[in-house]
């Protein structure tokens, strides 16, 4: 088929070399622009649009995809399909009619449930055991369309929003094959979702990582591997932030104290009082400090029982 492919993060890349490799012919790329990151705000392209020169296809980073010039570049590409992965804009019908087999998305989870921006880290911090990728066809709202197909991907019990983000990237390479196979072939199946049974989840920021020891400690643990490593889950300690890396949930209330009072300091780790159940910390960084396992903390930093957390 040929293919236009709208992409920006690491999560897309994936997809992108599976449909290369299935000899696709992609036509262009269209990524969101070029930003400058780290301390010295060097200008980086989007992952997307480093793979893409690899393999000299021609990319483009248009502000707004539904302007009425880039619109134009589009239909004189005049593409059998549309592929859209983790893009970061909203295509408008226009867009949408220009490709003879619709404009395909790629959503990582299971429609309707986790629709929006964040579905990897929130189906942890949700308690979910299995996510997956849908592929649909694309309409006006958000992750509306009609489902195509679905792959289910078990979360495990230490998942990460890291370790589920790479599974579930090769799911949606391994899916997107399969989906332009059939609708090539005629034997694609629209599936309507139910909508009354949809979920929103909101975009990830750095405020969602601060823990209210208030909350139950499997909770916290939840919320701790969902944001590892972006944006993490943190708190204070003496004055200064402490990311939490790492922990473990010990069952039963400790009725003394109050949240996020240490109430255990051992070998390896620490104990913090929360809402139900005692926090068990594993691994750890102080704000200056590198990441490392409790245990070598505990050699450098004196942390005695009765000290809080997050004051």
């Amino acid at each position: 088929m040929r293919i236009v492919f709208m992409g920006t993060p690491d999560f897309s890349v994936p997809v992108l070399e599976r449909l290369i490799e299935e000899g696709h012919t992609v036509e262009a790329v269209v990524t969101q622009g070029d930003k400058p990151k780290g301390r010295g705000k060097e200008i980086q392209f989007p992952p997307v649009k480093t793979a893409a020169l690899e393999h000299n296809i021609a990319v483009y980073q248009p502000v707004k995809v539904r302007d009425p010039e880039f619109v134009q570049v589009l239909k004189d590409i005049n593409p059998d399909v549309m592929v859209v992965i983790a893009f970061g804009q909203i295509l408008s019908q226009e867009v949408l009619d220009i490709p003879k087999y619709g404009c395909i998305n790629i959503h990582a989870s299971l429609l309707p449930k986790f629709r929006g921006s964040a579905p990897i880290q929130w189906a942890i911090i949700e308690g979910e055991s299995v996510t997956g990728v849908t592929t649909m066809y694309m309409d006006a709202g958000i992750d509306t369309g009609d489902m195509i197909e679905k792959i289910e991907v078990a979360i495990d019990k230490d998942e990460t929003g890291g370790s589920l983000h790479d599974k579930l990237a090769v799911a949606g390479a391994d899916i997107i094959i399969s989906t332009l196979k059939k609708l090539e072939d005629g034997t694609a199946v629209r599936t309507p979702q139910e909508h009354e049974k949809s979920t929103y989840v909101k975009m990830l920021d750095k405020k969602l990582g601060k823990i209210d020891f208030s909350m139950d400690a499997e909770y916290i643990e939840r919320l701790i591997r969902g944001l590892n490593p972006w944006p993490s889950a943190y708190t204070t300690y003496n004055g200064k932030s402490l990311k939490i890396w790492k922990a473990q949930v010990e069952e039963g209330s400790h009725d003394a104290g109050t949240y996020g009072e240490i109430v255990q300091v051992e070998k390896d780790y620490i104990g913090v009082k929360t809402g139900k159940g005692i926090l068990k910390v594993y691994e750890l960084q102080l704000e200056g400090k590198k990441r490392m396992e409790t245990e070598d903390f505990l050699r450098g930093y004196k942390i005695c029982m009765g000290e809080v957390l997050g004051l």
